[in-house]
């Protein structure tokens, strides 16, 4: 396994600081308590799935799995930050901002799941015939 490059361990870093510092600071609120290490928590997840992607080979069935998750982790955030957000708007902006949360993570559904790119499905097989060293004839 590669390791981390430093500027990778530096953000990681600054995010572990910022995340002990808005605990410090909520004087013992619960819930700001609760939403700083969710979202810590679900940061670190969604980086690791996403490195866990990266790795994966491009015909391997866990690709799936792990798109589903860096997609809930990211839809986590979204929903949990847009709580945030709206909880100090007036009704009109909480109305938009609510949509834009849920036209994000319905885009990314979309994007992830239902799209089929079929010029980019056709350069990756083109390229796995290459890899295999067989010649691109048959396309």
């Amino acid at each position: 396994m590669a390791e981390l490059s430093w500027l990778t361990a530096l953000g990681f870093a600054f995010l572990t600081f910022n995340s002990g510092m808005a605990i410090y600071r909520s004087n013992g609120d619960a819930g700001s308590i609760l939403f700083v290490a969710v979202s810590y928590l679900d940061l670190l997840a969604l980086f690791a799935c996403l490195r866990h992607y990266e790795r994966l080979d491009r015909h391997s069935p866990r690709r799936e799995k792990v798109k589903a998750a860096v997609w809930s982790l990211t839809t986590l955030l979204t929903v949990m930050f847009s709580y945030k957000v709206a909880e100090v708007m007036p009704l009109a902006v909480k109305l938009v901002v609510w949509a834009m949360a849920a036209a994000t993570t319905c885009g990314g559904f979309y994007a992830f799941f239902i799209h089929d790119d079929k010029e980019y499905q056709l350069l990756q097989q083109q390229q796995d015939v290459a890899e295999r060293g067989e010649g691109a004839a048959n396309y």
